[in-house]
């Protein structure tokens, strides 16, 4: 049996490079230092872990696009507020309804701050969309939304509007690139990551389960369509199909990285003195071999030892890899 400090310095060293990616711990890195931080550290990390393989709800967040002058701009919140009839809150919490409404807001965002053309070559704003799975409480998801834009779009101007008349109930923001400071917004794929981690914490402060792990740490690779080609194929438009899943080398490699990582603190946990940490580790193993990475792995693991090819998975830790009888029984 391992000791509960030891597996908790692997759950860090391990689960920060699943969870938290941008501080990802260099590969040589040695086990962290066993101090009360690691602990608090390790708890969280098992807290996520319990989150992912009982499939908590997974937030989304999406940059659909954005204006690159006031007339695209108004255009939006037109579409957006359902042409003024939905309301249209604003980051003071100022609510609008109504034609009228839209104009005032309209020349607000043009004026205030560096002038807006009607027409421009630079995105003046960013369009989001934060969404839940069907079955949210829509307004807690609305007071989540609003207590985000709060923290992540401070010092920007921003309108959001709630839809809750689709199966997914989800919130529209549109923030202009140009904060009170004159600073930019130019969100990044680790800006998105943070968002969505953001989004979860303030769902789950509403009492409503959410994470926010990447896909590539739950071995999922579905390529979600952009907005314009969901609505260029429903209005008939759309002539190029697009791939379901994503199949480029950078994918499979960040999704096997994540495997490596999930046999480490899997063999962790399975070896440690604590039952509930035996046990987390018999429902992590169902997870991860259970998961779509995995199952393409094994479909592909015959021909992979009939070649000798070694995987950087089964390099790092044979034990995660699974055995000759459950290829057998993948045929």
């Amino acid at each position: 049996m391992t000791s509960a400090q030891h597996v908790d310095g692997i759950l860090v060293q391990w689960g920060e490079r699943l969870f938290y990616p941008s501080n990802r711990i260099v590969k040589t890195a040695p086990t962290p230092r066993l101090d009360a931080l690691t602990r608090r550290k390790a708890a969280v990390i098992r807290k996520r872990i319990e989150a992912v393989v009982r499939r908590v709800p997974q937030v989304m967040v999406k940059v659909t696009g954005g204006g690159r002058g006031m007339a695209a701009i108004a255009a939006h919140f037109r579409y957006i507020s359902k042409n003024g009839r939905l309301n249209i809150e604003d980051d003071r919490e100022v609510v609008r309804t109504g034609k009228e409404a839209l104009h005032a807001l309209a020349d607000q965002w043009r004026f205030g701050g560096s002038l807006i053309p009607e027409e421009g070559h630079r995105r003046e704003a960013f369009n989001i969309m934060l969404s839940m799975p069907a079955g949210t409480d829509a307004r807690l998801l609305q007071k989540a939304a609003r207590e985000f834009a709060k923290v992540e779009l401070a010092g920007h101007r921003y309108v959001m509007v709630l839809h809750e008349h689709q199966a997914n109930p989800h919130v529209h923001l549109s923030v202009r690139a140009e904060g009170a400071s004159g600073k930019r917004l130019n969100p990044r794929k680790t800006d998105l990551h943070r968002w969505r981690e953001t989004f979860a914490e303030k769902l789950r402060g509403w009492g409503i389960e959410a994470e926010a792990t990447r896909q590539a740490s739950r071995g999922e690779s579905r390529n979600f369509e952009p907005l314009w080609r969901v609505k260029a194929k429903q209005d008939g438009r759309l002539n190029v199909t697009h791939a379901a899943t994503k199949t480029g080398p950078q994918a499979q490699s960040s999704r096997a990285e994540a495997m490596v990582s999930w046999a480490h603190i899997l063999k962790a946990l399975a070896a440690s003195e604590v039952a509930e940490d035996r046990l987390l580790a018999k429902q992590l193993r169902s997870f991860v071999h259970g998961g779509p990475f995995v199952q393409e792995r094994v479909r592909h693991q015959r021909s992979d030892l009939q070649r000798g090819i070694e995987t950087p998975l089964r390099r790092a830790v044979p034990e995660m890899q699974p055995g000759r009888s459950d290829v057998d029984r993948s045929r």
